[in-house]
């Protein structure tokens, strides 16, 4: 059945979850950005992974490596590529419920901590789709708190995208894992690619939102993560990353391996729309 819809499905996959610090909009500038030839490509901070997707899409039986400390976003991913068919159905009957009443629906599924993978993956789906901005963040217990969103007919479902993406991720060439970035070292060989995207820095006190997992993303981590990018360079991998435009960031980065670039960014999540413009970014690689 997988692929009979392959070759029908006209859709190419595009992110399932908006993310905060999401990369659609950046797609071309990433891609402008990315080695001209590579081994493996490694994503170790996969988030709504729209980097992957148009790798995968234009690259044809590309090896990838992907991976993120989110076990629940994980576990959506392995869910969309694996149980298809049982998702977009537990999917149609949040929809249904939705549109019945949406406040108590919405509160009641919040509230609610589903023990079966396809009904974690479906709540969580859904809690993206409805939810105010779209905005995944969960408090320091790990519980999602964020409130109902104001839309009149949100695309809960939206099936067309999930067959899309679980074929493209059926492809054996494709490897999913839960786990710290830093485990990228174990695995990363010489003329592969590595994409780090984590949590940015806050490049003020009202911008620090790094609560994707009950386990923020914090100075020390990114200290981790700068160590962790020398010893790739000396093995020989091409790394690139994202980060805010922040002098913490660029000084970590000032060595003569990096190419640092800004690049102009909207941040997608802010409450007030017109904060949403007028962002830069750091675009930092090592050839």
């Amino acid at each position: 059945m997988k692929q009979v819809y392959s070759q029908i499905s006209s859709v190419a996959p595009k992110p399932f979850v908006k993310w905060a610090g999401g990369k659609r909009q950046l797609i071309p500038i990433l891609n402008e950005n990315l080695s001209k030839s590579f081994g493996t490509y490694f994503e170790p901070f996969l988030g709504g992974g729209a980097l992957l997707f148009h790798i995968l899409t234009e690259r044809k039986g590309q090896k990838c490596s992907i991976s993120d400390l989110n076990s629940d976003l994980v576990l959506t991913y392995t869910t969309i590529r694996d149980r298809i068919d049982e998702l977009i159905s537990s999917l149609k009957n949040h929809e249904k419920n939705y549109h019945k009443d949406s406040k108590s629906y919405y509160y009641s599924v919040r509230e609610s901590n589903p023990r079966s993978e396809i009904e974690k993956t479906s709540r969580l789906l859904f809690m993206n789709r409805t939810c105010f901005n779209g905005l995944y963040r969960v408090n320091s217990k790990g519980k999602f708190n964020v409130p109902l969103g104001r839309y009149t007919n949100p695309n809960i479902v939206n099936e067309e995208n999930l067959r899309s993406v679980s074929s493209i991720l059926q492809s054996s060439k494709v490897a999913i894992k839960c786990r710290d970035f830093e485990s990228v070292l174990r695995d990363a060989k010489k003329g592969d690619l590595v994409y780090f995207d984590p949590p940015y820095q806050p490049v003020s006190d009202t911008a620090n939102f790094t609560s994707y997992t009950n386990k923020n993303f914090t100075y020390e981590d990114l200290n981790r993560l700068a160590d962790l990018c020398l010893k790739l360079d000396s093995r020989g991998c091409n790394v690139l990353l994202s980060n805010s435009d922040s002098k913490e960031v660029a000084d970590m980065f000032s060595g003569k391996s990096w190419k640092i670039k800004k690049i102009h960014a909207n941040r997608s999540i802010n409450s007030n729309s017109k904060k949403r413009t007028g962002h830069f970014e750091l675009l930092i690689k090592n050839y």
